[in-house]
């Protein structure tokens, strides 16, 4: 399991300098196309030429996009940048999440039943955190509770969020009980695996 684990440290380290290399290439030629189509380059060089031969087509399908969303074509290539950096730092941190799961489990095996209950409880704080996030984020995007996407982190979280906003008033707009109740859980987690150790 530790060969397994270095051997995706050592894909991570080469993917994490690939994908920085390929965002400033993006972003080198971004700012290229940008310089162009916005006539900051004259049309009629031997740069504008190459950008229009060479870099535009690379972001050609994100132009289409942009295009029927209703955004001007001269953005396309920093849409392009945003879609490499967030799918590089998607990429990037579920890579490093399965690196820490399996660092979990090695732990988890070598420590009999005590490691067996520290990834159980440590799972079990992972998922109530994660479904605070994605309650959040439903009421960002103005999700119903019992929508069939969202009903589980209520489910999940509602046993914790209902008692701390009777105490808990909102600040204006916000509602802070989610803050509260992720440190809340935080700290119950450390408290519960130093009992466990």
């Amino acid at each position: 399991m530790t060969s397994f684990i270095s051997a995706l440290d050592a894909i991570i380290g080469v993917l994490r300098t690939a994908l920085l290399t390929l965002g400033a290439l993006t972003a080198a030629g971004a700012a290229l196309s940008y310089a162009v189509r916005t006539r900051r380059i004259s049309p009629f060089s031997g740069v504008a030429r190459f950008t229009r031969n060479a870099i535009d087509p690379v972001f050609a399908p994100v132009e289409r996009r942009v295009l029927r969303l209703g955004g001007r074509p001269a953005i396309a290539p920093w849409w392009a940048l945003a879609a490499v950096v967030v799918l590089g730092l998607v990429l990037l941190g579920a890579l490093g999440f399965v690196r820490g799961q399996l660092a979990l489990v090695a732990f988890a095996a070598s420590n009999g039943t005590r490691g067996l209950v520290t990834v159980l409880v440590t799972w079990t704080f992972g998922v109530l955190e994660l479904a605070l996030v994605v309650r959040v984020l439903s009421s960002w995007f103005q999700l119903t509770p019992y929508s069939p996407w969202v009903r589980w982190a209520f489910a999940l979280t509602e046993w914790l969020m209902r008692p701390l906003r009777r105490i808990i008033p909102p600040l204006g707009m916000i509602d802070i009980t989610p803050i509260v109740a992720y440190f809340a859980l935080s700290l119950l987690q450390g408290v519960v695996l130093r009992l466990i150790a």
